[in-house]
């Protein structure tokens, strides 16, 4: 479903990413993980066109990306979740997440300022789509309250049902568990694989590597913009290069290093 093929980034003289290559296949959970500053954020943004490539190329179902804005990206069928929680924390729980439809509802001015037929019908069955979204997250009983009373961890459920609004093909998602205690992990984790289940494509990135053995088919590792292994979680837990990449140092990713060692 998703390709990358010698993709590198430059910021001035700084080589964030070289040569990266992967490939994320139809109706799969794909992990990419690495240490901090590997360039695993950079990653994303560049498939979903708020950075451009320095070089190589980015396909998803067989179409280049390179140069297309971020809402045409959603237009085909890419939905993303962000590091930095960014939801609309006046407005409630509900609203939030049909503000993710706004891709796929299509009733024009006229039918907005005068709230014709067609208008109410689209918001109505935008209204009740959102519902059910929140009830795959454990929201639904929230689904009026203001997003910004939510506890941390619901505010991450909340974005990634919002993600899933925008109907996506494939479903990016940036660190989801980052902030999380270990009862919200385990309960997000029973979503996502259930999500999973639903005929999505799933591209996670996440530090917390007892979460990403849990749920990914497959896992690319990156490491000082390059990667470094690729394959199923037992072969990634046992690659020597991914055990020096995390435990070979001073690394302050307490979640990744204990879940590594746990894991190997």
């Amino acid at each position: 479903m998703l390709k990358l093929d010698q993709v590198s980034k430059r910021f001035g003289g700084l080589t964030v990413l070289q040569d990266v290559s992967f490939a994320v296949p139809v109706g799969t959970v794909f992990g990419l993980i690495g240490p901090n500053g590997a360039g695993k954020t950079t990653v994303f943004n560049l498939i979903t066109g708020l950075l451009a490539p320095s070089g190589g190329g980015i396909e998803f179902e067989g179409r280049s990306l390179v140069g297309v804005k971020p809402h045409q990206i959603t237009r085909r069928g890419l939905g993303r979740t962000f590091q930095n929680i960014r939801i609309f924390r006046d407005m409630t729980l509900i609203e939030n997440v049909v503000v993710g439809m706004h891709a796929k509802l299509d009733y024009g001015v006229p039918s907005l300022l005068f709230a014709l037929p067609d208008f109410r019908a689209q918001e109505r069955r935008a209204r009740e789509r959102a519902f059910e979204l929140l009830s795959w997250v454990g929201l639904s009983a929230k689904a009026g309250d203001i997003a910004d009373n939510l506890s941390y961890g619901d505010q991450r459920k909340l974005e990634l049902a919002r993600a899933l609004a925008t109907g996506p093909k494939l479903l990016l998602l940036d660190e989801p568990v980052a902030g999380m205690n270990t009862a919200e992990k385990v309960e997000l984790m029973a979503q996502i694989a259930q999500i999973a289940r639903r005929e999505y494509t799933i591209f996670m990135i996440e530090h917390d590597m007892r979460f990403v053995m849990g749920l990914c088919e497959r896992i690319a590792v990156l490491n000082f913009g390059r990667i470094i292994a690729e394959g199923k979680p037992d072969e990634i837990k046992t690659n020597p290069d991914v055990i020096e990449a995390y435990l070979g140092r001073d690394d302050t990713d307490t979640d990744a290093v204990a879940g590594l060692r746990g894991q190997a």
